[in-house]
């Protein structure tokens, strides 16, 4: 039996009374952790331990790198064009992946976006796009070099499980110990992911607000900043800091949200989900060496819906065959004239998971059809009777709890909200 070069509970011990924990140590951890010595017990005092008293930065980059180390390492150099990914920190009804991925590999740049399911009130980008008929997640290496590598050059499916499992445990255990918001282990968790994927460049969508993960503006900045340092040290990254108080576009679920991204995709689609996409394709472009590409000719010339397309067929998918309809709807009208003041993203986002668009454990199903279109939005003029928003179910039993997450979450006023714009930062190193 060999001897182990360090012990958790010292470990334990330097986090708790606020030291840094030594770079062998803490790469011993991950590493023990990830094959079993260390048990879930010390493992998840660690975590807490990292909640209450932070890191530093370089611990930070031990703790991603120490991840990175406990999988495979993906290398796209054999392309031989840029690659570029974009990570967002999730939010309801954010679905510009499905729109960003073709329009950015219109430009000749490869977008290896490997993503994931939602679980809770955040929506997962492969849910959206398992409702589109015959689409396939899984792919193999060589069928996402060969995506990429051709005329596609976008790729939009399910992450390996040998890229960073160390975090896929940790993560777990952080689920169901209250240490979620933990800055350190949030970078280092999308990061050592993001890293380990090999892409040239990445661009972060940090969300702040009701319905993000981070609702305080400032601690998202501070994610922002940490994350950005990390991308740094591996490569390039550069990070937008949005706005998620109020839902994003109009559609909340899966296949209503594929519908609106087509509709972006087609030069339409609501202005918001068009300003963020266009947004995070020019930082794309210009990591990738395009400063200057025509982002919204090619939204707007068909370019982008021909690659969304071609990206759509080559997971085996029928991007023209007739999305999921739900059987039972329920509409909620305006009981008085005004102007919509507050709708809070939040809330819309806990009902649409109630009508099934989401899942509470990550072995739950998704409903496609379920969710929520919106019909007016903050700043939108409404009179009595007027249609505000549908629930959308496969089951009528399920609108009632809907509708009591909805309760107070929008306000008709005399007043339109001042409007601002949905990226509020741009954060580099």
């Amino acid at each position: 039996m060999s001897i182990e070069p360090f012990d958790a509970v010292d470990v334990i011990r330097a986090k708790r009374d606020g030291g840094v924990v030594p770079e062998p140590a803490l790469r011993w951890m991950v590493d023990a952790y990830t094959r079993g010595y260390v048990s879930d017990a010390q493992m998840a005092s660690f975590a807490m331990a990292v909640f209450q008293r932070g890191m530093e930065r370089d611990e930070i980059r031990v703790l991603t790198d120490a991840m990175i180390a406990s999988g495979e390492r993906m290398s796209f150099a054999s392309l031989g064009k840029k690659t570029v990914d974009k990570h967002s920190t999730g939010g309801v009804g954010d679905k510009i992946t499905l729109p960003l991925a073709p329009l950015v590999a219109c430009f000749g740049v490869a977008v290896p976006q490997l993503s994931g399911r939602g679980l809770g009130h955040t929506g997962g980008t492969l849910d959206k796009l398992e409702s589109i008929p015959g689409w396939r997640a899984a792919l193999s290496n060589e069928e996402m070099f060969a995506q990429m590598q051709g005329d596609v050059g976008a790729v939009i499916c399910a992450a390996g499980s040998g890229l960073a499992p160390a975090d896929k445990k940790l993560y777990a255990l952080r689920d169901v110990t209250g240490t979620v918001e933990a800055i350190p282990l949030i970078a280092s968790s999308i990061m050592s992911k993001k890293i380990a994927e090999g892409t040239d460049a990445l661009v972060l969508d940090v969300k702040f607000g009701s319905g993000a993960f981070m609702q305080d503006i400032d601690r998202a900045r501070e994610l922002a900043r940490t994350m950005v340092a990390l991308g740094t040290d591996s490569g390039v990254a550069t990070a937008l800091l949005t706005d998620m108080n109020t839902p994003l576009g109009r559609a909340i679920g899966n296949a209503n949200e594929v519908r609106e991204s087509v509709e972006v995709l087609a030069g339409g689609g609501p202005a918001d989900v068009r300003e963020l996409t266009i947004a995070l394709a020019r930082e794309m472009l210009a990591l990738a060496g395009q400063p200057d590409a025509d982002v919204e000719r090619a939204l707007d010339d068909g370019r982008d819906m021909d690659s969304w397309k071609a990206m759509i067929r080559a997971q085996d998918g029928d991007p023209d065959a007739p999305l999921p309809t739900a059987r039972e709807t329920h509409v909620v009208t305006a009981a008085a004239d005004g102007v919509v003041s507050r709708m809070d993203a939040l809330p819309f986002g806990v009902a649409a998971w109630r009508l099934g668009a989401g899942r509470a454990r990550a072995e739950d199903p998704v409903i496609f059809e379920a969710g929520i279109d919106l019909h007016a939005k903050p700043g939108d003029r409404v009179v009595a009777g007027q249609p505000l928003f549908t629930l959308s179910a496969a089951d009528e039993a399920r609108f009632p709890r809907a509708l009591e997450a909805l309760e107070g979450s929008w306000e008709i006023g005399e007043s339109a909200p001042e409007r601002t714009s949905i990226v509020r930062e741009r954060i580099t190193a």
